[in-house]
């Protein structure tokens, strides 16, 4: 299939960006997310992470999160942007709690505007416990938005637990998927209106590829083949299985490839 898979920054939520650019390297991994905490990133940490990433020969996929908030524009998320073009990073993750819609769309419009001017891409996450709740939701949003650089990012998780389904995809204009999320979990989760659960899955509870019920085979044929995908293996247990960091990010490689060459008989 050709896709470039990331290790995305919330395998590792117990580690810094520096050390998980180095599990990811070490690891075999071609890419990686960035987890950017605007309260403790410094000059110092940009110099690490991309020494890293120059050491390792990685691609940073991304950079997350800016969450969109009702009120003024936070000047850190367009920090975010800046730290996210110093690293070399592609694409960085949006989710909104903006209840108006409007507004997370002007709130978008102009971070992809600042994005631009950088080469970065903001990608858009639905979810149950956002504003932006369904996929239906995204696109409204990405509409009133108009910047044509905006991008969808499907999780998985999100996608199915909002009652979306891979063929729902097909009326999506492909450029907007700058990169996808991916990993597995049970046919069924949590009630629509159980927030903390939903969010203690998303956190804790993913599985790996063919480990769960969700139809990740016809996902990644609804996408365009060449999309990147970043493996959200948010799990407690896997941190628990592998505390090591080298350790996560080698059995989560072997188990997401080890599935692909299952489905597709093919590898990345």
């Amino acid at each position: 299939m050709g896709r470039i898979l990331s290790l995305a920054a919330g395998v590792m939520p117990d580690v810094s960006p520096a050390e998980t650019v180095a599990a990811a390297a070490a690891a075999g991994w071609p890419a990686v997310g960035i987890w950017v905490d605007t309260t403790l990133w410094t000059p110092q940490t940009t110099r690490e992470v991309r020494r890293r990433l120059g050491d390792g020969g990685l691609t940073a996929l991304d950079a997350e999160v800016v969450w969109i908030n009702a009120g003024p524009d936070n000047p850190d998320h367009f920090r975010v942007l800046d730290i996210a073009a110093e690293l070399g990073a592609r694409n960085v993750l949006a989710v909104s709690s903006a209840p108006d819609p409007a507004d997370t769309a002007d709130k978008l419009g102009r971070l992809c505007d600042h994005a631009a001017g950088l080469g970065v891409r903001v990608s858009l996450e639905f979810g149950a416990f956002t504003a932006v709740r369904s996929l239906a939701d995204a696109l409204d949003v990405l509409a009133r938005c108009g910047r044509g650089e905006a991008g969808l990012l499907v999780d998985p998780l999100h996608f199915a637990r909002t009652g979306g389904r891979p063929a729902d995809l097909a009326a999506v204009d492909p450029h907007r998927f700058a990169y996808a999320q991916f990993c597995d979990a049970p046919a069924l989760g949590p009630l629509p209106e159980d927030v903390p659960a939903i969010i203690k899955e998303a956190l804790d509870l993913r599985l790996n590829p063919g480990d769960g019920a969700l139809p990740l085979a016809d996902l990644l044929r609804a996408l365009p083949e060449e999309t990147p995908l970043s493996v959200e293996l948010r799990s407690k247990a896997l941190r628990d299985a592998f505390p090591d960091p080298v350790e996560r990010a080698r059995a989560l490689l072997t188990a997401t490839v080890g599935w692909m060459e299952s489905a597709f008989k093919t590898t990345r």
